[in-house]
């Protein structure tokens, strides 16, 4: 019964009509609070509810609302295998302790069945039982005697096969009596027609009735004097004893082997059709996926339509969508204020409701919620047309149910979880965003800054040619940050769609040579080369973008390699795309950082991805830029040492709004 606790402990407390129900919910509601759990009151509502008595229906409601008190969400759930059923809710719900009380009764047989306690600790052995003293009304004893009560009611149908198959083993015995067989042979027909109607007939009572009506037409036609109850040997009355106790004993056996059969034919098509559900909810995407297939599952094992509610938007539930049973895509449902209100009761109360239930009996359909761990998700209604289900069919149904929740809550997890991601993420790229533009402003802003302090503290000791360049100083890097603001915001309008391209024809050659003129001033430290193309290259562009990413590429190899180097920038026509060509013989990118050297906000471990802007803006925005344009930008070595980055962009027109 142990089993790992994790960090949320969610303890499960059965309900009954017992006098001392209120004892243990309170010790379940101690063990929440103490646990910090989170805690459910179930009630298994059996088939045969109608016959409890009014007091005992009143004190289940009173136990039902003291659960509520003390915090607990009551769940109530249909059928007759109590144990099994807590013990399925317990495993979809991710039950970590039940709590339930014991009555003091003992077993009145070596032969009776366990105590409810008993079957919950067998059925969940991997749930923590707890077991209040309970010395009251021991409900389930109640239940199954009732249950039995309804087994052993007589039918006509039972008794014509017990008739027919009594009158066809006396046939046999006579007809054996005519070819001088021996009395053993003739109780041994009589024994299998006994097993033969126990196997055939539904209440186990005929099987009894037919040990008993065996021995007395062996003793009517088979034994001296015939045709009377009378007998001459002293020792028939031992035989008669003997065929009677064989009779029930092989009667009883036959009843037991075929509710075994029955039960594990029940068992292997309730797991089959649970298995089924499981693998096609767990490849649901959606809520409403998943409450399809739930639709669907039930409607192929009951043949009856369902309405399905979906939680909406609010608190409330949303328009129903009806399945019926030749068609299973769905289709909205009729306008009935009736039926929305019952399903609203249902949704707000967690507790089934409609025909055979305590609440709107008079319903045509039966009301179930779909809800785990104090969330609702919605209401199925089942369209039972005042045909109640069978009880197996009914724990089938709930376990169906409990396996939509169970998938309805993992795919709300999971939605919040990507919420949450997504959140996260977007704050860490706008806290990255923040430290790129601080980072790129911080140069102008410093050169800004000194160059108006040198003017303030300075300016009478400095002569005009000084003074020139000082303004023409602060006025480019006030452009600058211009630029940079204005690129920024195109670029994000870009990239949300908003933003429609300046693009007018443009020389290439004439915008490389318009970029270099506004490189870092360190490109003095560098040899630069630029090589055109023979042809003139005429590209359909905005030509200040286009620009920024040229800046920002020759940008780059100014600031990672070293002072010296060479850097050159060709521009050619291959097919229809013109190319430019910035190449550089510094140290290069690690491989292992070239997958990444695009994405926004990388910079890899060397901080050589992007010079412009320490956060790894640079690149990115240029691969945005160029995608606007319907171009590319790639990246490779340069033999035998540095960079090689290629910018490509169509010579034909651009199909964009302008």
């Amino acid at each position: 019964m142990n089993k790992n606790t994790e960090d949320a402990e969610h303890i499960l407390v059965c309900l009954s009509p017992s006098p001392s129900n209120p004892k243990v919910i309170t010790a379940a509601a101690k063990m929440a609070d103490a646990f910090h759990a989170t805690l459910t009151a179930i009630y298994v509502r059996p088939t045969n509810n109608d016959t409890l008595s009014d007091e005992d229906k009143s004190r289940l409601q009173s136990n039902i609302r003291f659960a509520e008190q003390n915090g607990a969400s009551i769940t109530t759930i249909i059928g007759d295998d109590v144990p099994a059923q807590i013990a399925e809710y317990a495993h979809i719900s991710d039950t970590t302790k039940i709590v339930i009380g014991r009555s003091g009764m003992k077993k009145r047989h070596f032969w009776s069945k366990a105590h409810l306690t008993e079957q919950i600790i067998l059925s969940a052995p991997d749930v923590d039982v707890y077991i209040i003293p309970d010395s009251g009304v021991d409900f389930k004893q109640q239940k199954e005697s009732l249950y039995i009560a309804d087994q052993i009611r007589p039918t006509l149908k039972d008794l014509v096969i017990t008739v027919l198959l009594l009158a066809a083993a006396t046939g046999i015995g006579l007809l054996f009596t005519r070819f001088g067989f021996s009395e053993s042979n003739i109780i041994t027909v009589f024994i299998l027609g006994v097993l033969v109607i126990s196997v055939f007939t539904v209440n186990p009572l005929y099987g009894a009735l037919g040990s008993l009506a065996s021995v007395l037409l062996f003793n009517w036609f088979f034994i001296d004097p015939k045709f009377s109850f009378h007998t001459y040997e002293t020792e028939y009355p031992v035989t008669f004893a003997i065929m009677l106790i064989s009779s029930l004993i092989t009667g009883t056996l036959a009843n037991r082997i075929k509710r075994n059969a029955s039960q594990a034919a029940r068992e292997a098509f309730r797991t089959k059709i649970l298995l089924d559900t499981n693998q096609l909810l767990q490849k649901a995407e959606s809520p409403d996926e998943a409450m399809r297939i739930a639709a669907r599952q039930i409607i192929m094992l009951l043949n009856r339509g369902v309405v399905i509610f979906q939680r909406g938007e609010n608190t409330g539930l949303g328009d129903g969508m009806e399945f019926e049973t030749a068609d299973l895509s769905g289709n909205p449902a009729s306008r009935d204020n009736n039926e929305k209100e019952i399903a609203q009761w249902v949704f707000v109360n967690r507790r089934a409701a409609g025909f055979k239930t305590e609440h709107f009996r008079e319903a045509k359909a039966q009301y179930h919620a779909i809800c785990l761990n104090h969330y609702c998700y919605g209401v199925i209604a089942i369209r039972l047309n005042r045909l109640p289900m069978e009880p197996f069919e009914n724990s089938v149904v709930m376990s169906i149910l409990g396996e939509c929740a169970l998938a309805l809550e993992n795919l709300r997890n999971a939605r919040e979880k990507e919420q949450a991601s997504v959140i996260a993420r977007n704050e860490q790229l706008r806290s990255n965003l923040l430290r790129s533009i601080s980072h790129d402003i911080r140069t102008p802003l410093t050169s800004i800054s000194g160059n108006a302090d040198n003017l303030l503290t300075h300016y009478r000791q400095l002569d005009d040619e000084t003074l020139k360049q000082i303004f023409s100083d602060i006025y480019d890097d006030s452009e600058w940050l211009i630029d940079l603001v204005e690129n920024l915001l195109s670029i994000s309008r870009i990239e949300n769609g908003q933003m429609k391209l300046n693009l007018s024809s443009e020389v290439v050659s004439d915008v490389i040579e318009e970029a270099l003129r506004h490189i870092d001033r360190n490109a003095d430290k560098h040899h630069i080369t630029v090589r055109e193309s023979d042809d003139i290259l005429l590209v359909k562009m905005d030509s200040r973008l286009i620009m920024q990413v040229l800046i920002n590429l020759i940008n780059n190899a100014v600031k990672n390699t070293p002072e010296g180097s060479e850097i050159s920038i060709e521009s050619r026509q291959e097919r229809e795309e013109a190319v430019v060509v910035v190449r550089d013989n510094g140290p290069g990118i690690p491989d292992d950082i070239k997958p990444h050297i695009f994405e926004m906000f990388y910079t890899g471990p060397n901080m050589v991805a992007d010079g412009r802007r320490g956060m790894g803006l640079g690149l990115a925005l240029c691969k945005t830029i160029l995608e606007s344009h319907g171009g590319r930008i790639t990246l490779t070595d340069n033999v035998p040492t540095g960079c090689c980055f290629t910018v490509s962009l169509p010579m034909r027109e651009v199909q964009i709004d302008e």
